[in-house]
């Protein structure tokens, strides 16, 4: 009974080209599935009305009760809907003995009756139940803040990519690597319904940094396979860059499922069995994000690259020499055979 091939001898394989997997020729059918992806994520949130903005973003009122012996999300519900009606109140269980609330704004009579109505349903002393107001035009600048912190990373990232390869095609393929995981995890935290909160815009600031970051190591490959490219008949430029992506395959696959697990653990574990309600929106930006950025540079970023480059008079006359040599080496294989 032949035994199975060991990861390592699977990662020798795609580095010296024994197997191989045709990420850059199937390139259309990568490319469509992305626009699928990105198209169905815009419409979640249209279908929805919108992203669910936590308070940071629309403004409203905040109340914390520590210490609670009971963490049952309806009393908290009940009890500002006698004080304050139809605000819809928002309660979660943040920590073990803590529930957090947020409502729309509350007068500042409104604001002292929710507490004490708190206090008395969770059997806790006024003490332990803290309030907070934020107002619209805080929230108003925190987008603002994070949509100009978005657009300034996206642009750096652009020109340095574009600097460091020195070629804009390069970073061209990768800032569409990266927008198409911006806006497929956008699409996910909005179908998921967590809110959005700071800590889901570090979360997703974080993942755009890490698939740069193995976007940038994948290219490093390519280029190295590309130097001297115009002396060397052995692969087209398509093929070579297809090759850096399966050198780096196993890497990539080890660095994501790295990354991965302890964010899964926070996500599945912390969030949603420990009920730490506090770490759902970064875990689930960071988790969606990081598996997200793997595959948009194996499927999107290099294979748009070699599109990109395919039809440049350098490249094709290359690609004609490979066939040629190729061709030759068949004719003179049949007539070794005959």
């Amino acid at each position: 009974m032949s035994k199975l091939p060991s990861f390592a001898a699977f990662g020798n394989d795609l580095y010296t080209g024994k197997r191989s997997y045709n990420f850059v020729g199937k390139a259309k059918l990568w490319f469509f599935i992305a626009a699928a992806a990105v198209a169905l994520s815009i419409l979640i949130p249209v279908a929805k009305g919108g992203f669910n903005l936590g308070i940071e973003f629309r403004g409203g009122s905040e109340f914390t009760v520590s210490n609670v012996s009971n963490t049952d999300v309806g009393r908290g519900e009940e009890a500002v809907a006698e004080v304050a009606g139809t605000t819809d109140p928002k309660v979660t269980n943040i920590a073990p003995n803590t529930m957090r609330i947020q409502t729309e704004k509350l007068s500042d009579d409104q604001t002292i009756q929710v507490k004490e109505s708190l206090a008395d349903t969770y059997g806790v002393s006024q003490d332990e139940v803290t309030s907070t107001f934020i107002g619209p035009t805080w929230g108003s600048d925190v987008s603002r803040q994070a949509l100009v912190g978005l657009v300034v990373f996206v642009a750096l990232a652009a020109v340095l990519m574009a600097l460091y390869f020195r070629t804009w095609k390069m970073s061209l393929a990768a800032v569409t690597g990266l927008l198409v995981v911006m806006v497929v995890t956008a699409g996910v935290y909005a179908l998921s319904g967590f809110e959005v909160t700071p800590s889901a815009i570090i979360g997703f600031l974080t993942v755009l940094s890490y698939s740069l970051y193995d976007t940038v190591v994948v290219f490093d490959k390519v280029r190295e396979n590309t130097k001297d490219l115009d002396k060397r008949t052995k692969r087209t430029f398509a093929e070579e860059v297809n090759l850096a992506v399966n050198q780096t395959l196993v890497r990539s696959i080890n660095t994501s499922v790295v990354a991965v697990l302890p964010v899964a653990s926070i996500l599945f574990i912390g969030a949603l069995l420990l009920g730490a309600g506090t770490l759902k929106d970064l875990s689930l930006a960071l988790f969606v994000g990081i598996i997200l950025g793997t595959l948009a540079t194996i499927f999107i970023a290099a294979p748009m690259y070699a599109v990109l480059r395919r039809n440049e008079p350098g490249i094709r006359k290359q690609a004609k020499r490979v066939a040629e040599r190729r061709a030759a080496e068949t004719k003179t294989s049949a007539a070794v055979s005959a």
